[in-house]
């Protein structure tokens, strides 16, 4: 099989082959006659059927899976002769102008580029860190004691904190408004699930009381009938309840999950889970800084190919997102250019990660991968279950590898770059992840 390759581009390239007919008819001729030892057809009984009726029912498609076949396996040895990587699917063509004993075809494709890393001693890169205290601790368990929350009748007027039931008719300009009423409805002033107007106008409103209160609405509103006006609403306080903490004790303690009701002990648990959560966020952290720097370093080439399969792949994980969410597609048709930006990023950043993998030697180690998964485990009360579960499923246990791959590429480029360690507080770092 003659072949010639031509570049077309920095990336493009172009590959003349050419089959033999003679070559393609046998095979043609020998799948027909494997065929017909088994086909059926009727009046005839199975292996019986003239190969004339085999040829005329059959010939085209096995003549088309043929020369498929054939034009695979020829591209397949060109590429590997050539020594190419091809990036994306090639291009394959019918060629005109061949012999009359030969079938030409011309394939187009992209191959991988050429990524040059830069010199990353000379990067800087900020690492944040985190300490974990009693002080931390502390605040963790009035948030759990706040989740569990009782309410206690009073008779006084509503505070901050108070969850007060109301009845309320809300009008624009004198005229009731779609979704602006509402019966028994709980509100907790200062938990910022309502309007800033209608919590500050239940401030000391007593049980029975009878109010009327100016709201406002923003000018981003989710309806634009109330978006930027004010509106008035009668209210009617049902009842004044105010919140009761439940008492920091054994009891408290097994509702946690701490079977002997030891508060030091769930002291050390919540402290060992604030940790954890902790170093995970600190380890994202890092990761986007070291990514955002590694690809700013280096310099290479984009394949198309493989931006336009990122950007269908994104496309189709919205749309898979949307219908999930019971959102019409029809109503909010995705741009197919929608995620080209995001496309290009990951594009990019996975050449360059995949060349520092291959040059320096960071593909995952089976004990690194098995860590990993113990520590995936180490949160589940049943963790020889869970590493069973990981090492019985290849998906996730690719899923495994590769962040294992890319905290050893993480600790790659702190190792070669200028990094300064800079303290964050712990509200800081939960807030902003």
């Amino acid at each position: 099989m003659a072949t010639s390759i031509e570049t077309t581009g920095t990336l493009g390239r172009k590959l003349q082959m050419a089959l033999p007919v003679a070559a393609i008819n046998k095979e043609v001729g020998d799948r027909l006659r494997q065929l017909a030892r088994g086909v059926k057809m009727p009046g005839f009984r199975p292996g019986k059927v003239p190969m004339s009726m085999v040829e005329r029912s059959y010939g085209a498609q096995v003549q088309a899976e043929v020369i498929g076949d054939e034009v695979s396996k020829a591209f397949s040895a060109a590429v590997d002769e050539h020594k190419l990587r091809v990036a994306g699917q090639p291009k394959i063509e019918r060629r005109d102008g061949a012999p009359e004993d030969e079938l030409g075809f011309t394939a187009t494709f992209e191959v991988y580029p050429d990524v040059e890393l830069g010199d990353l001693s000379g990067v800087e890169i900020t690492r944040v860190q985190c300490q974990v205290g009693d002080a931390e601790v502390d605040k963790t368990i009035e948030i759990l004691r706040k989740q569990r929350v009782t309410w206690a009748s009073v008779e006084r007027g509503a505070a901050d904190q108070d969850r007060v039931t109301v009845d309320f008719v809300g009008r624009l300009d004198g005229v009731e408004f779609e979704g602006g009423s509402g019966n028994e409805f709980p509100v907790v002033i200062g938990a910022g699930r309502m309007l800033p107007d209608f919590e500050a106008g239940l401030r000391g409103i007593t049980p029975g009381e009878k109010r009327t209160i100016d709201v406002a609405f923003p000018a981003d509103y989710g309806s634009a009938n109330l978006a930027g006006k004010t509106a008035q609403f009668e209210i009617t306080a049902r009842r004044i309840e105010g919140p009761v903490l439940p008492p920091l004790d054994a009891e408290f303690a097994r509702q946690l999950g701490v079977a002997d009701g030891d508060l030091a002990k769930m002291r050390e648990e919540i402290k060992a889970n604030l940790e954890r959560e902790v170093g995970q966020r600190l380890k994202a952290r890092h990761k986007v800084a070291v990514m955002d720097r590694l690809s700013e370093s280096a310099t290479l080439e984009l394949p198309k190919a493989l931006l336009d399969s990122e950007n269908e792949a994104l496309v189709e994980r919205a749309r898979q997102d949307l219908q999930a969410r019971g959102v019409d597609l029809k109503n909010i048709p995705i741009p197919p250019d929608a995620f080209d930006e995001q496309a290009r990023k990951r594009v990019r950043l996975g050449l360059i990660v995949a060349e520092v993998v291959k040059r320096h030697g960071l593909a995952a180690k089976p004990d690194q991968i098995r860590a990993q998964i113990e520590e995936f485990a180490r949160t589940y009360e049943n963790p020889g279950e869970v590493i069973r579960h990981y090492f019985s499923d290849r998906n996730r246990l690719a899923e495994v590898e590769a962040l294992v791959v890319e905290s050893n590429v993480v600790d790659w480029v702190l190792g070669q770059a200028r990094v300064a360690d800079a303290p964050i507080t712990f509200d800081e770092l939960m807030a902003n992840g």
